[in-house]
């Protein structure tokens, strides 16, 4: 078993910035792609971004292009997601997601995923 813990949202005004961490912790070894995903209230979770196990490649949805950026220190077996110049769309509660190691190079689907974080809330003003 993988644990995930977000930690880092919070209220921000439009055009300010917040930086999420996501601490794994157990079998982290038996992990490749980490994801964040967020949902919003009344709407299904949706896809942001992944990071492969080495870090070395990442794709975004596109309505975040540009805005957020994922990384991984897996030194700490954590994964962050920067998040600049937020707009009041973005408010949702972000998850963090693990898989475990099998086939193919992109992994958008919530259902592709294995292990969830309880997810942390992101509120952007206007």
């Amino acid at each position: 078993q993988v644990q995930l813990v977000e930690s880092g949202g919070g209220l921000v005004q439009a055009g300010g910035s917040l930086r999420l961490s996501c601490a794994a912790s157990g079998r982290t070894f038996s992990v490749s792609f980490m994801g964040w995903f967020r949902q919003a209230p009344g709407k299904e979770r949706e896809f942001v971004a992944h990071i492969t196990s080495s870090g070395g490649s990442t794709r975004y949805a596109d309505s975040v292009k540009g805005r957020l950026t994922i990384s991984r220190d897996n030194a700490k077996d954590t994964v962050y997601l920067q998040m600049n110049t937020l707009k009041p769309e973005y408010t949702s509660v972000y998850y963090c997601a693990a898989r475990r190691f099998g086939l193919g190079l992109v992994h958008t689907s919530a259902s592709e995923y294995n292990y969830w974080g309880q997810g942390t809330q992101v509120t952007v003003s206007s």
